[in-house]
């Protein structure tokens, strides 16, 4: 079993940056791959980006790659989501969920997930 929280939401400016953790409990937290997604008012949940359980191979949607940057630090089990050049539309709940063995870009792939943040960016 694995517990997820996510913290570092807020209300920021256009251009601002935010940094999302994600503290995870449980035993071999090592062991897991670890995504991030966002969810906007009347939207689907859509996927961020993910980390691989050794953190050495990362993968991001289009629409954040090289403003987002994922990085994890497992002695301290936590994931990192670094936001920069924040726009409107990356406003919503942000959710990180953890899945065994390699990571995808599909909801339906992860097992454990956190209570999300809110993340709203004004212009």
């Amino acid at each position: 079993q694995v517990q997820l929280v996510e913290s570092g939401g807020g209300l920021v400016q256009v251009g601002d940056s935010l940094r999302l953790s994600c503290a995870a409990s449980g035993r071999s937290f090592s062991s897991y791959a670890v995504a991030w997604f966002r969810q906007a008012p009347g939207k689907e949940r859509e996927f961020v980006a993910a980390v691989s359980w050794s953190g050495t191979s990362t993968f991001y949607a289009d629409s954040v790659k090289g403003r987002f940057a994922l990085s994890r630090n497992n002695a301290k089990n936590t994931v990192y989501l670094q936001m920069n050049s924040l726009k409107p539309e990356d406003t919503g709940v942000y959710y990180c969920a953890a899945t065994l063995g390699s990571y995808y870009p599909y909801s339906d792939e992860y097992d454990y997930w956190g209570q999300g943040t809110q993340v709203t960016v004004s212009s």
